[in-house]
């Protein structure tokens, strides 16, 4: 869950972002009618990652502790080198925001299938049982979605001919 950030873990637990992500998922299901279980996940996901985002500004923000606070010893790997820099992690919030924003903007079929697997953490095989589409087709999205979070392709490129059976 804290993939690509991994200094929010030293402030944020992962218990308190399933709970509160599961404060705004009662409150969006009080407002929207979910039609099945694939309708639920986006929702789900939708919720989390607007708390991950949210914990990121809050914790990193200018008046934010991961942003402010000092620590005189850190812990040291085998090489005597730092394992975590306070001053590092500010910098990298903005680039935190990028990513979950580009995964909010990639096309449907691959940001369901990101969503499933980045999000929820489920495995392939669940995630093409979830959209009803095959297992090889999910490894599709899911590599294309990598690819365009990269920046290896653009959103434009030319669609691949997926296995739909």
């Amino acid at each position: 869950m804290f993939h690509g950030h991994p200094g929010l873990r030293r402030w944020v637990q992962t218990d308190d972002v399933f709970q509160n992500s599961l404060v705004r998922l009662h409150r969006a299901l009080s407002q929207v009618e979910v039609h099945d279980v694939r309708h639920f996940f986006n929702l789900a996901t939708i919720q989390i990652r607007r708390e991950l985002l949210d914990l990121a500004r809050k914790t990193f923000g200018p008046h934010g502790i991961g942003r402010n606070h000092h620590t005189d010893h850190q812990p040291a790997d085998e090489t005597g080198g730092s394992l975590h820099t306070l001053s590092d992690e500010p910098d990298n919030l903005e680039a935190w925001e990028t990513f979950h924003q580009r995964a909010e903007a990639l096309p449907d079929e691959e940001r369901e299938v990101f969503d499933l697997l980045y999000y929820e953490g489920l495995e392939q095989l669940e995630a093409a049982k979830v959209l009803g589409i095959s297992e090889r087709t999910v490894r599709n999205r899911w590599n294309r979605a990598k690819l365009l979070l990269s920046g290896e392709i653009a959103h434009d490129d030319t669609r691949a001919e997926e296995d739909v059976g």
